[in-house]
């Protein structure tokens, strides 16, 4: 409610399928119920229509069927890569396929760098002293 009520609608709302990771507080938690979880992307695209609901974390363990629902329910994007936080992502061409059988055509997007490209060239900016993003601050 609060994400529907600003002033300005949220360009992206990612929305996550709990993930279970061991160590952290909900890790016993019960596993959400897929149609409630179908559910919650519905509402989110009730109401932010102009916003990009995002399937986020959690889609690994989601079957083709509920990621096709949250689809047909109002999801209308997705992290692609990788890797998040601390969770994978379905490999790229798993997404593809999934995107061919629901006749879903991706968005062309241009990077200026792969995954792993923009990961090395951040390790090697954090490495380096005082740039214009980053500085270290243990000196």
């Amino acid at each position: 409610m609060q994400l529907a009520n600003l002033p300005t609608p949220p360009e992206s709302v990612p929305i996550n399928m709990l993930v279970k990771v061991k160590g952290t507080p909900l890790e016993n938690n019960d596993d959400v119920e897929p149609f409630d979880f179908i559910r919650t992307i519905a509402v989110a695209r009730i109401m932010m229509p102009t916003s990009h609901v995002r399937l986020s974390a959690g889609r690994e363990q989601m079957s083709e069927q509920t990621q096709a629902m949250c689809f047909m329910a109002g999801a209308n994007s997705i992290f692609y890569g990788c890797k998040l936080l601390i969770t994978p992502n379905p490999k790229e061409d798993k997404d593809l396929i999934l995107f061919r059988k629901l006749s879903l055509n991706p968005q062309q997007t241009e990077t200026e760098a792969g995954d792993n490209q923009q990961q090395m060239r951040l390790a090697q900016q954090v490495l380096e002293a005082d740039t214009e993003q980053f500085y270290n601050a243990a000196v």
